[in-house]
């Protein structure tokens, strides 16, 4: 293998990798404190590796039942557009469908330049009465 070939990993990347991609991709930038749990707390990784640094990552969270919801899609800019996302997203489904029982329920929050590929790949948008919300700090 070169020094440069890509490996795909299912484990969560280093937490300086974690923020770096986050803030680095265009995501809200998280706080050491934030990522650590990040890092443990989710269900399932997949990270795209690149002489051992993560250059793209997504996560699964949720009960492991019936409600899987895909966060942290990120690639570095320098490595977008080669298809390293809709390899991440790939793995996560295959690992979504490995392990949950039968129709499982899965989201994510789809920004604008990741909808092109969420829909390629499947996802559609949610009821139009529905409306992503937060809590406001």
């Amino acid at each position: 293998m070169s020094d440069t070939a890509e490996d795909l990993v299912r484990t969560p990347p280093t937490l300086e990798d974690y923020l770096h991609l986050r803030a680095a991709s265009g995501l809200a930038p998280k706080s050491a404190e934030q990522g650590e749990g990040a890092l443990v707390g989710s269900w399932r990784w997949s990270v795209v590796q690149r002489e051992g640094r993560a250059v793209a990552m997504g996560r699964v969270i949720g009960d492991g039942g019936w409600y899987f919801h895909i966060a942290d899609m990120a690639t570095l800019p320098e490595h977008q557009g080669r298809g390293l996302g809709r390899r991440v997203l790939a793995d996560l489904l295959a690992q979504i469908d490995e392990a949950a029982p039968a129709e499982p329920y899965v989201t994510l929050m789809a920004d604008a330049p990741g909808r092109r590929l969420y829909k390629s790949m499947g996802f559609v948008e949610t009821a139009p009465e529905s409306l992503g919300m937060r809590l406001a700090h």
